[in-house]
């Protein structure tokens, strides 16, 4: 079931329905970026941190296809790895982007209760054309 949940979600962000991204997630179900930096955050709470994380990302990032996708299932029949890459364009720039992403995502009654995602603030940045923002962040954080 995970692995559904999941393949929902993917095609959810290619129709840039955030709302129900966010509908995946179970009302208490977190979402974890161990590598986030700057402005981002490291850790949402909820359903509804979720859904406030999610509201602005079609106005950054056009997702227009996931051409690579696979799944590690894993000792626990509720959390699956998953490594997939997103194609698109940077709504600022207009500039095409790759990202490749790693994620464990945890399901419970098809909702997802934990997704924890290895993404590159970097890559993200430059693709999303926020890379000065991001290393001034990171500038202040010093």
């Amino acid at each position: 079931m995970p692995e559904e949940t999941f393949r929902r979600l993917l095609d959810l962000l290619l129709a840039k329905d955030m709302d129900a991204v966010a509908d995946l997630w179970a009302e208490h179900g977190v979402g974890e970026f161990p590598f986030a930096a700057g402005n981002s955050p490291k850790h949402l709470a909820g359903r509804e941190e979720v859904r406030q994380y999610l509201a602005g990302y079609p106005d950054l990032m056009d997702v227009r296809d996931i051409p690579e996708v696979t799944v590690h299932h894993t000792r626990q029949p509720d959390t699956i790895v998953v490594e997939f890459t997103a194609n698109g364009r940077t709504v600022r720039t207009g500039e095409p982007y790759q990202l490749d992403y790693i994620a464990v995502i945890t399901v419970q009654d098809g909702l997802i209760t934990r997704y924890r995602d290895y993404w590159s603030p970097l890559a993200t940045a430059t693709a999303a054309g926020t890379l000065p923002e991001l290393l001034d962040a990171l500038r202040a954080d010093r």
